[in-house]
């Protein structure tokens, strides 16, 4: 898929979800594979609320899938 194909779905999807891209902020800190899951998950018309929510709790499991292991963890 092309940057143009991606970017479109991507406006696609936040249109779909009821989220106006020119207010997302967020969006530019987050990895594109995040973005699009968090708006898969949700219904159509969910909304920035919802968005917002939904994203935080991909970004909290992308970043425990991501973290190296902790020191303690390594020595068990």
């Amino acid at each position: 898929m092309s940057q143009a194909e991606r970017f479109a779905h991507l406006l696609q999807e936040f249109e779909r979800v009821g989220v106006d891209p020119n207010t997302i902020s967020a969006g530019l800190a987050v990895r594109e594979a995040d973005v699009l899951r968090a708006l898969a998950e949700l219904p159509d018309d969910a909304g920035p609320a919802a968005f917002l929510s939904r994203l935080r709790v991909v970004m909290t499991q992308a970043a425990g899938i991501d973290a190296p292991p902790k020191s303690s963890d390594a020595a068990m």
